[in-house]
């Protein structure tokens, strides 16, 4: 099994802000955001609907520019008052995974080329790839639907998948956007263990936006972001 593992700050966030439109008809969607997570730490991130979380993570994702502030993934500065990455498609494509509600898994692909794509896509050979993508499906437990399609597959699998994929390029850091929102308790807490189990693994910094009461508990960090603004709060860390 591959283990290399990530260096550096995990995530670092500083002074962000980030405003839409100019003069009276300004709105600070992010008025002073602080955030840190440390590799190999999974840290819950909630909030009512409006507060700016999804900015937040679309800031981070490089899907958006901020206004101001900085911003380091793993060793790297990704934005400082202006982004520090020429080609924000390949940052994304190498520094970043994703894992949405919905596991968005390509239809026409087997369960190995979904997870083997994006480092193919970075210019892996398709062998070393799709050994890559083996190796995390057997780290998840899925090893046996390696040459499945997505339809043939259950949601929890569907979503280790997903998770597979997200750490197919060893990103320093995984945004996790409700990716328990449609399991049940037992699945929801399944993904928990598997995110916290790969966060360790790989020294992956990882950031769960949720709703889920299900899964709060399970963070022993939480940041609450409220009309713009960060707030750190001790979690419970009770084991999923």
């Amino acid at each position: 099994m591959n283990t290399d593992t990530n260096t550096g700050f995990g995530i670092r966030i500083e002074g962000l802000r980030k405003r839409y439109g100019e003069s009276d008809a300004a709105v600070d969607a992010l008025k002073e955001v602080n955030m840190t997570v440390a590799p190999g730490e999974v840290v819950g991130l909630i909030g009512p609907s409006g507060s700016g979380k999804t900015t937040l993570l679309k800031c981070l994702g490089a899907v958006i520019e901020p206004t101001a502030g900085r911003m380091t993934l793993g060793d790297e500065v990704i934005y400082d008052q202006g982004w520090k990455s020429a080609d924000l498609r390949a940052l994304r494509r190498d520094r970043i995974g994703f894992v949405f509600q919905a596991p968005y898994l390509i239809p026409f692909l087997d369960v190995t080329d979904n997870v083997a794509l994006l480092p193919m896509l970075a210019g892996q050979p398709n062998v070393q790839a799709r050994q890559r993508a083996l190796e995390l499906l057997q780290a998840l437990d899925v090893q046996h639907r390696a040459k499945a399609q997505p339809s043939q597959l259950s949601g929890g699998e569907q979503q280790r998948v997903a998770i597979a994929r997200a750490l197919a390029n060893q990103p320093p850091v995984i945004l996790a956007d409700e990716p328990t929102a449609p399991l049940d308790s037992e699945r929801a807490m399944a993904v928990m263990r598997i995110l916290n189990r790969m966060a360790q693994q790989y020294r992956t910094a990882i950031i769960v936006v949720t709703h889920d009461e299900k899964i709060i508990p399970t963070f022993r960090r939480i940041y609450q972001i409220r009309d713009g603004r960060t707030y750190e709060e001790a979690g419970q860390g009770i084991e999923p």
